[in-house]
């Protein structure tokens, strides 16, 4: 950040120190805060804070315990990295509330977004219709050819890769099969393409919402700087919403249209259809306008986590080639060497779960999860959660925690062959996508779309690193936990 700009802010910041001394003092007063480091006036413990404030959080916990307490401007923060108390904090009602950041908050999108969404009827309507409607089993098992048909151009691309001697971009080949899929579900069409010159808007605008949406933002820390917004980063976030919006809603229009101008119009079997339908049977629950918000929520919650994860999953079976191998074996004796990996086949490949699963633990999706926010002064593990404040559950942390796991810091998917753990927010030594009732609805979508594009890329291809190194494992924060330097490697036809 610019030291002008910084030095602007703290100046407006100073507005909020009386506020700053005054809550603290109350609750010290009302009731026991869980330990954490010293308070700097007005700018609280936000220098502890790295780049990667997962890591940085763990550090701080190693010091202050499963269950600490920081102040990072004027907001209260707890940060946990117990099972225990996590498993607490997440099932707790009082905490069901969301913390939002101001960048999420333009064309009111905090208050049509079932991520940030108090847990009200409206976000109970949001959460039906997406369990219904979207990642239902039915919805999902009717969906199969469709994630073939994605999965078989992935195949098609690393094929022309190989021939034009290119290096692979995973992460990118990843995200491009997820938006298309996502796509191609939600409207029947694909929003773009490998190895195209052309603007490709959806994705552009994707990739620039989530970068703006997740940079660090003094209004977020000082909400009295809101006005202000120092950064600009409110107006950048303002301008990307506005394109993705006008993208959709151009879509959405357009199937409007062609279903009022056209007598021989056959419905499509895709989601806006459903959406479209519903919105018209139920309006006063679920708005036309509400279309484009929940499409957004799927489309940031579908295509750039799935590609991270895959990613960080294909960064770890390449350092790691006696995995590869052990995981390209089992898919051989499974599905047969020279056949096509179906969604079906996954639930026979045990091994390749428990590399997704061990990815999942030590590059968990969500970090530090989305923050809670408490309702009200809530008892958490015997200390006073301040009302108001947001909770952080360090998923990161967890993972790496040697009192929970052997050999924590090395990447060993055979423990999970050993030990009966799933992801689906029972077992709260790994909860990726969270616990309770604000769980991340994509699971189901998740649990088959990851292990099936992992299988398909390393059933029909060997990957040489470029330059013969390892790949980096260095990370980035983001809406997903990304890696640092992308991997790029050369695809090798088996």
């Amino acid at each position: 950040m610019d030291f002008i700009q910084f030095l602007v802010a703290f100046l407006f910041v100073g507005l909020t120190c009386f506020h700053f001394l005054r809550s603290n003092s109350r609750h010290r007063k009302s009731g026991k805060l869980p330990p954490g480091p010293y308070c700097f006036p007005i700018i609280g413990n936000i220098p502890l804070i790295s780049r990667n404030p997962h890591q940085s959080l763990a550090k701080l916990a190693e010091t202050y315990g499963p269950i600490m307490y920081l102040k990072l401007g004027s907001i209260d923060t707890i940060v946990v990295t117990s099972p225990k108390i996590a498993k607490e904090v997440l099932q707790h009602q009082a905490l069901l509330g969301r913390r939002i950041p101001a960048a999420t908050e333009v064309h009111g999108h905090d208050s049509h977004s079932m991520a940030w969404l108090p847990a009200d009827n409206h976000w109970r309507i949001l959460r039906k219709i997406s369990k219904e409607h979207v990642f239902s089993v039915p919805r999902l098992e009717a969906s199969q050819g469709l994630r073939q048909d994605k999965l078989q151009k992935l195949l098609d691309y690393v094929h022309e890769c190989i021939v034009n001697h290119q290096l692979v971009d995973i992460g990118e080949a990843a995200f491009i099969t997820s938006l298309n899929l996502m796509s191609a579900t939600f409207f029947s069409v694909d929003c773009a393409q490998f190895n195209s010159d052309s603007t490709q808007e959806m994705k552009e605008t994707l990739q620039a919402m989530t970068k703006v949406v997740t940079s660090f933002n003094l209004v977020d820390f000082f909400p009295v700087l809101k006005s202000i917004d120092p950064q600009r980063i409110v107006h950048k976030s303002n301008v990307c919403f506005g394109q993705i919006y006008s993208l959709l809603d151009n879509m959405i229009n357009q199937r409007l249209k062609l279903r009022a101008e056209s007598s021989e119009y056959v419905e499509k079997n895709d989601l806006v259809e459903s959406l479209l339908h519903y919105s018209q049977s139920n309006p006063s629950e679920f708005p036309r306008d509400f279309i484009k918000h929940f499409l957004l929520d799927l489309f940031v919650g579908g295509t750039d986590t799935t590609a991270a994860t895959v990613e960080w999953v294909m960064t770890e079976l390449i350092r790691n080639p006696e995995i590869m191998s052990k995981a390209r074996n089992e898919l051989w004796d499974v599905v047969g060497r020279n056949n096509q990996v179906k969604e079906s086949d996954i639930s026979r490949l045990p091994y390749l779960q428990s590399v997704i699963k061990e990815t999942y633990r030590y590059h968990p999706t969500g970090p530090l999860l989305i923050p809670h926010k408490a309702e009200v002064d809530t008892e958490i593990s015997g200390y006073i959660v301040p009302k108001n404040s947001q909770v952080y559950v360090n998923a990161w942390a967890i993972g790496r925690d040697s009192n929970i796991w052997s050999n924590p810091d090395s990447f060993d998917p055979e423990r999970f062959m050993k030990r009966e753990i799933d992801i689906k927010g029972q077992d709260f030594d790994l909860i990726p996508f969270g616990s309770g009732k604000r769980m991340c609805p994509g699971y189901p979508f998740a649990a088959r779309i990851v292990p099936h594009m992992v299988a398909t890329l390393i059933h029909n291809f060997a990957w040489k690193p470029e330059k013969g190194m390892k790949p980096d494992i260095s990370e980035k924060f983001g809406v997903a936990l990304q890696k640092a330097v992308p991997l790029k490697v050369i695809p090798i036809k088996l």
